[in-house]
């Protein structure tokens, strides 16, 4: 018999949820706590899980459109052919009040740009369209979205009203502002660790080191391929979200942070996946040494799909970084005593959840 999965309340001042993501598709088999999606209000992301094993017959939601609390979110069966009840008669389509009609993605989107509710709207349609919204925004004289694009330039700050010299930023000062806003602006960032024993991994780049006649530890840099190695794996750790598309970047082009002096790089291994552990631990070293005498070309300095960075030198017990833009994972690794390490990382909510994270950092954890 079908089983209905019922959107969540999260708190009692909201009926309405906005999906976040969807992790399964029709005819997946799933087991008891698996993730089925994630929704959200303007406090908390909760994950729905599936409470007993089962096929997903048929999603009742899109993400970015705003989900009833209580209507059905998807229906879970015994069997990936079994029948799909209708849902109950007045039950509130996704993204609507009783009696409204669910918009498109697109169209949800819009509705937030202006300040709206689908409820507002009239529709052509069985669903309420981006033409509809359209359509009335200019009957309505509405004007421009009530946001500001992310594209569009940030209203300039005010002068502070204290006494001070002007001076330019320099070319790497450039590079972080743009970073740090665009982490603000777009971005949805999240922070997750786990301390981990990190004696199997020094043991494991002493005997590698030993093996090639190294002359210094390429514990980080063959913890950071092993990083490249889970972008493969997981595609999503290598991407980014554009409008409503998710673009998972063909090369892994890792960017791994550097300080010399008072500079921080965030220098850029490009092509990462196609190197061999010993390629991989010379390229960078080599870009290290001419990070050091800022040497360090554009393509060397832009252009990060995926990111790694560590503290464990100055024996930071915690190290959150900032996404370098158009990135979704940036890796954290520190160092407390000889046998309690730490590995954290910064994540791109709109591309990554806490279970990926987690499953990534547990992988990385161990040579």
């Amino acid at each position: 018999m079908a089983t209905p999965v019922h959107v969540p309340r999260i708190n009692n001042n909201d009926d309405e949820v906005r999906v976040v993501s969807l992790d399964v598709a029709i005819g997946d088999r799933v087991e008891p706590g698996r993730v089925l999606a994630q929704v959200e209000t303007d406090k908390a992301v909760v994950e729905v899980e599936a409470a007993a094993a089962g096929f997903v017959l048929a999603i009742r939601a899109e993400v970015d459109a705003m989900a009833t609390v209580g209507t059905v979110l998807l229906w879970l069966g015994e069997t990936a052919d079994e029948p799909v009840p209708q849902d109950a008669p007045g039950a509130a389509a996704p993204g609507g009040g009783a009696g409204q009609l669910a918009p498109t993605a697109k169209a949800a989107a819009l509705l937030r740009e202006h300040g709206l509710s689908a409820a507002d709207v009239p529709s052509s349609g069985e669903r309420l369209s981006v033409a509809d919204v359209q359509r009335f925004v200019a009957q309505r004289g509405a004007g421009s979205p009530a946001r500001t694009p992310a594209s569009s330039a940030p209203a300039r700050e005010p002068e502070p009203e204290v006494p001070a010299t002007a001076r330019a930023l320099s070319g790497s000062e450039r590079g972080m502002l743009a970073t740090v806003t665009w982490h603000r602006d777009v971005a949805v960032p999240g922070y997750i660790e786990i301390e981990f024993d990190p004696r199997p991994w020094e043991e494991f780049a002493k005997a590698f080191a030993d093996k090639h006649k190294l002359l210094f530890s390429p514990m980080l840099p063959l913890m950071a391929q092993r990083l490249i190695g889970l972008a493969r794996e997981k595609p999503a750790l290598n991407a980014t979200i554009v409008d409503t598309r998710r673009l998972e970047y063909v090369p892994v082009n890792l960017g791994f942070t550097v300080q010399a002096g008072e500079v921080l790089y965030l220098t850029v291994l490009r092509g990462a996946e196609a190197l061999s552990p010993l390629e991989f631990c010379q390229a960078m070293l080599d870009l290290q040494k001419r990070a050091t005498v800022h040497t360090l070309g554009p393509t060397e300095t832009s252009g990060a799909t995926i990111g790694f960075s560590s503290m464990a030198r100055w024996k930071v017990a915690r190290h959150i970084p900032v996404l370098a833009p158009s990135t979704s994972f940036m890796v954290a690794h520190t160092a407390i005593g000889s046998d309690r390490a730490v590995l954290g990382a910064t994540y791109d909510h709109r591309v990554l959840n806490g279970f990926h994270v987690v499953s990534a950092l547990r992988k990385l954890s161990t040579p």
